[in-house]
């Protein structure tokens, strides 16, 4: 459970932490489309590269992006095996199951897989880098223009600020729980899977009953400094635009277009 880096800040100094919030939330739903616009395995090299240098600058270890991919390896092996074997082709060898795993297939397979990977990758670094005030405001500027049709831009973005804040905390909690039901004799490892399932029991009840005392406490905070939603409110720190998201910009935008380019001039296997 420690290992669940959703939500997560790390706080720094670097350029990469300095952005504005409005621009990290920019130049991810660009490099999302740059992995979805990737049609060959050697392209995957792009995002590696610019993950690993986004890492280098904003100084956080890599081991945070494993530990991010961690929770999700069994549905990225599911994705691959269903892929794997379902994907329609020409059979590569007409033996036992091999019959139905096919080039079109393999390929598939490895393609689902990199993209849940860079992908995952990719957002968890906006949450490492940037923190949850920033993003929030950052949202809700971007979601403004929105309120022209009555879009209720600052309270969406704060219900989803508040629940990738909450999410390593609920985690703790349950870790907590957890550790104490085993020092009182429970059992979590043994038996068959419908057994593993009712021993979740004594941790879930806990974890719900703490997680409503926690929006209780927090709804009532959140009255006694007079929130009132977006209406009239300011901000100690004003986000503007500097050169350096210009020049991040740009570089993003260069690097998409060579990506696009190459793919439609250069004509490579896989």
């Amino acid at each position: 459970m420690r290992d669940i880096t959703l939500g997560q800040y790390i706080p720094g100094d670097s350029c990469i932490h300095r952005l504005d919030p409005r621009t990290k939330i920019f130049l991810m739903i660009a490099y999302i489309v740059m992995v979805f616009l990737i049609n060959s395995i050697f392209t995957f090299a792009v995002p590696l590269l610019f993950i690993i240098a986004v890492l280098l600058m904003s100084k956080i270890s890599i081991t945070y992006i494993g530990k991010s991919i961690k929770p999700l390896r069994w549905l990225i092996l599911f994705m691959f095996i269903l892929n794997l074997f379902f994907t329609k082709g020409e059979p590569i060898w007409d033996v036992f199951l091999l019959r139905y795993v096919t080039l079109n297939g393999i390929r598939q397979s490895v393609f689902i897989s990199l993209r849940l990977i860079f992908l995952v990758s990719g957002t968890s670094l906006l949450t490492l880098t940037t923190s949850p005030i920033a993003l929030t405001d950052g949202l809700e500027r971007i979601m403004m223009p929105l309120k022209v049709f009555r879009f209720p831009a600052h309270e969406l973005a704060m219900m989803m600020t508040i629940a990738l804040r909450f999410i390593p905390t609920l985690m703790e909690e349950a870790d907590k729980i957890k550790k104490a039901q085993m020092a009182r004799g429970a059992d979590f490892e043994s038996g068959n899977i419908i057994r593993r399932a009712k021993s979740m029991i004594p941790i879930l009840i806990p974890l719900f009953v703490s997680a409503f005392r926690r929006a209780d406490e927090l709804a009532m905070a959140m009255e006694s400094r007079c929130y009132h939603g977006g209406d009239g409110r300011t901000r100690m720190h004003q986000m503007r635009f500097h050169w350096a998201d210009l020049f991040a910009v740009i570089i993003v935008a260069v690097i998409i277009a060579a990506v696009v380019l190459a793919q439609n001039l250069i004509v490579l296997p896989w």
